[in-house]
Parts: C-alpha cells; sequence; structure tokens
C-alpha cells in the first residue's frame, strides 16, 4: 500500500535556453514556453503528478534560478499550486539543486519522498507515468534510490543511458533492475552497441528517493557539496513562497549532476555497502526531453504529410516540416524537413537533421554581445511586461502592460525622458511631489532626474505607449529608491 507515502514533488528548473532558441532565449528558457497544448512545460510537469493514485501529495517545490522567480510563481499560481520557489543566486548544476530541495522537504521532522523531474521534459501518457511513480514511491520509501529509464527504439547519441542488472525485489516478475551502471552519452557506433544489448536504457533524468537518503548519501559521495549548501541553507531565509540561500555560501558549492555525484557511485557500489541501492523502472508514458527542434516536431499531432504548424501559418506542397508563427504569417514552398520557427525580432531557418546546431548561432550571438541571444523582444517583469516596438537614434518606444494592482518601482533616470499615454485601464502616477489618475487617451511627461512610478490602481489590466528619449536608453539607467518586489 501507498497510501501512508507522502511525496514532494520536485522540480528542477534550470537550462540555458539555447537549443529551441528562438523561441526559448536565456532571460526566458523552454520550461517556461507552452510548446505543446496551453500550460507551459514546467506547468506540465506540475500538473502529471497531480491525481496520482495511492500516494499524499505535497505542495510542488520548484528550484530555479534568481531570475526567473516571478515567472514560475505566476505560472504555479495559474495552476492553482501555492508550491515553494528555492531560488539558486547561481546555476551549480541538479546536485546541489536537489541537496537544496531535500533541505527543505525535511523542515518540521518531515521525510517525504522526492520526485524529481527536470521542468522541460514531455510526457504524454501521464497515467502510464503515475502507474510507475506509484512502483517507485514503494520502493524509494524503503531506501532505495529510484531513477527512470527509457526503452530506446533508435541508437540515439544525445542522451545517457542505463544499463541495467539483475532483478530487484519482488515478485520475480518485477520489472524494476538493479543499475550496473550510468555511461554518458555515446557515439553512433557505440550507441548502437547498447541499442542490441538489450539491457540498456535511456537515462530519462527523473528520480525518487527519501530526502534523507539522498542527504546520507551525498555526504557519504560528496561531503563538500552536502556542507556547501548546509552552509547556503542556514545562511538563507523566506520570503514568501521565495526561499532564499545564501549566496557568499552558496557561491563556494562544487558543480555537479546527480548522476556524477552520487548515482555512479551507487551503481558501482556493493550490497555491503554504505550506500542505498540504486534502481531503475523502465518507463513507457511517451516520454521526450525536447532536446532540440527535431524532438519537437518528433511528439507534436502532424497532418498527413508529416507538417506541424503553429501560429500564423500556411504551407504549400510541404512534408515533415514544423512550422511555427509567433507574429506574422509564414509561408512555405515545396520545402520537406525544414524547421522555421518565427519570433517578433528573429527568425530561424534549419534542416531537421541539422537542429542540434542550433545553439551554435546563439554562441555566437552572444559573442557578438546581441541581445537576440538572451532576451526577446517582450520582456516579462513581476509587475507585467513590456514589449519593444520600435527604436532608433536617442529613442525607443514600448508597449507597457501592468497587472491590476501591480506598481512598478519609485525610481529616476540620469539620462532619458518618457512620454506615457493611457490605452486601456487607469494609471496612478508619481512624479515628483505630485500623485495623479490617468485613463484611456491621458498622457503625461516624466522629466529627466524626476523620481516617478506607475501604478495601476484598477482592476483591468493597464495597457501604456511608452516614448523614451535621450543619450542613454539601456535598462540599467534606473535608480530605484523603493520597490515592492526587492529588486
Amino acid at each position: 500500500m501507498t497510501s501512508s507515502i507522502l511525496i514532494q514533488p520536485v522540480v528542477l528548473s534550470g537550462g540555458s535556453g539555447t537549443r529551441l532558441w528562438p523561441l526559448s532565449r536565456e532571460k526566458y528558457p523552454k520550461q517556461l514556453l507552452s510548446l505543446i497544448g496551453q500550460d507551459s512545460l514546467l506547468q506540465a510537469t506540475v500538473r502529471r503528478v497531480l491525481g496520482t493514485p495511492g500516494v499524499t501529495l505535497a505542495a510542488p517545490m520548484v528550484v530555479c534560478n534568481e531570475e526567473y522567480r516571478y515567472v514560475i510563481a505566476e505560472q504555479l499560481r495559474l495552476l492553482g499550486q501555492n508550491g515553494t520557489v528555492v531560488l539558486e543566486p547561481f546555476g551549480r548544476n541538479t546536485a546541489p539543486a536537489l541537496t537544496l530541495s531535500a533541505l527543505a522537504a525535511i523542515k518540521g521532522a518531515a521525510d517525504p519522498v522526492l520526485l524529481v523531474m527536470p521542468a522541460d521534459h514531455v510526457i504524454t501518457d501521464v497515467a502510464a507515468f503515475q502507474a510507475v511513480v506509484g512502483q517507485g514511491a514503494v520502493m524509494a520509501a524503503a531506501g532505495a534510490v529510484v531513477t527512470f529509464g527509457i526503452q530506446p527504439d533508435t541508437p540515439e547519441t544525445g542522451y545517457g543511458y542505463i544499463q541495467t542488472g539483475e532483478a530487484f525485489g519482488s515478485p520475480a516478475d518485477s520489472p524494476a533492475r538493479r543499475i550496473a551502471r550510468f555511461v554518458e552519452k555515446p557515439n553512433l557506433a557505440t550507441a548502437q552497441v547498447y541499442l542490441a544489448a538489450g539491457d540498456y536504457l535511456w537515462n530519462s533524468g527523473l528520480f525518487m528517493m527519501r530526502a534523507s537518503v539522498w542527504l546520507a548519501a551525498l555526504g557519504n559521495c560528496r561531503p563538500d557539496i552536502l556542507a556547501a549548501c548546509q552552509s547556503a541553507w542556514d545562511a538563507g531565509h523566506t520570503e514568501g513562497e521565495f526561499v532564499r540561500v545564501g549566496t557568499e555560501a552558496f557561491a563556494q558549492c562544487p558543480s555537479d549532476s546527480i548522476d556524477y555525484a552520487v548515482m555512479e557511485h551507487i551503481a558501482a557500489s556493493t550490497s555491503a555497502s554504505a550506500l542505498p541501492p540504486g534502481v531503475v523502472l523502465p518507463l513507457k508514458a511517451g516520454w521526450s526531453d525536447v532536446g532540440a527542434w527535431d524532438a519537437l516536431w518528433q511528439v507534436l499531432p502532424k497532418d498527413d504529410c508529416g507538417n506541424v504548424v503553429q501560429g500564423d501559418v500556411m504551407l504549400q506542397d510541404c512534408q515533415n516540416t514544423l512550422a511555427l508563427s509567433e507574429s506574422r504569417l509564414v509561408a512555405c514552398v515545396g520545402v520537406s524537413d525544414l524547421v522555421v520557427v518565427e519570433t517578433a525580432d528573429a527568425i530561424l531557418v534549419s534542416h531537421k537533421d541539422q537542429t542540434q546546431h542550433v545553439k551554435k548561432i546563439v554562441d555566437r550571438l552572444r559573442a557578438e554581445k546581441r541581445s537576440e541571444g538572451s532576451i526577446h523582444r517582450k520582456v516579462f517583469r513581476p509587475w507585467g511586461w513590456y514589449d519593444g516596438v520600435d527604436a532608433g537614434a536617442r529613442f525607443q518606444v514600448k508597449r507597457i502592460l501592468v497587472k491590476p494592482g501591480a506598481a512598478l518601482s519609485l525610481q529616476m533616470h540620469h539620462h532619458r525622458t518618457e512620454h506615457w499615454i493611457v490605452v486601456c485601464g487607469t494609471a496612478r502616477i508619481t512624479r515628483g511631489d505630485e500623485t495623479f489618475l490617468l485613463s484611456e487617451n491621458q498622457s503625461t511627461f516624466i522629466p529627466l532626474g524626476t523620481q516617478h512610478r506607475l501604478e495601476n490602481p484598477g482592476r483591468v489590466a493597464l495597457e501604456m505607449i511608452e516614448v523614451q528619449s535621450g543619450s542613454y536608453l539601456g535598462e540599467d539607467d534606473i535608480v530605484r529608491f523603493e520597490d515592492v518586489y526587492g529588486r
């Protein structure tokens, strides 16, 4: 029976936004995008565990970079999930991220089973996934470290592999196997050998274990990581749903993955070892890590010619093509096996067999310090968003949306003036010593060096057009005096 097993969903939301560029960017990576259905990948990750039969679910816990905190909190709110968001001041790979989660989970003497899930994977058969989670929960509750392996159907070189060993537990026909070894991403010839051997599974990056079991195993294998995370946790504090760890202590933490830090040691250990048993369960649930555009094409519904379209797209005599549009009409004629992705500021055209190399374009954009490599034209903020509509010498135009009840910081600029025009809703303006309201079709001017604040006191979204002019228009020309978001 699994009714008494408490599962703590842990969503690891790292990623740098390179492989699904231009939709995914460094400042808005793929797990925040709605690539399949209405949910973002992160929301789908949280949603797929809801209603898992026979277990008790704690509120979700997300580990993410400080930069994504408000977007992730908003996405959880839209799901109706009041979860915990653990903030990493720096990326230190998955082992420290899981360690912070375990430290958060054992507060109050609890010791739940952690269900560790990357935020950017796709699983199409939720019922099958939940059934395997139920099996894994029993083993994890008893002290095992459980991972899930995907039965390979091609000699894939983009995944790590798990070699399965002898049967684990009872009954004798249980699908659970001991982990014989972890293998890094192989070359094609080696991957073909693994596929033919039949005892290798793709490494899904999904894990289950008790929080105490992970901490003990990490202390055995990598005490330096555990000590750094414990120090960072002890120096941290909680702000609402956000848990912040000590920045200086976490900066000293080594970077390592769950596999390298612990799982490979578990696979190599003997029955007499102090380490817990490592178990792999096969997972047949339509899993994909959506690692590149061709992987997204594989999991999305296709027309009779193998095409996938999203947005304003017209295809004529095309086959096996993925075409996505965010803002403009995309028309393709007589092409096959292409990926075409349009955003407001960039267009990608790639052969489907070459999408793993999109990262090289992102690397070039970063080397040339071009903004398209890191941010979208539309930038999300805790109060709403702004869209950079136009820009030229000494001016730029933004469309701004402020959520009901939200407010920008009280601020000042050294190098620019601003004109604000209300398009929809009501704005409360602080300008120097005066405060006043503006409604639709009204405007105001913010002189250089004047303290000002923009608020939405209404119940509907406030939409505005902002025209900035001056000698320097960068986002870093902001002096904040008060900010409800702590920036």
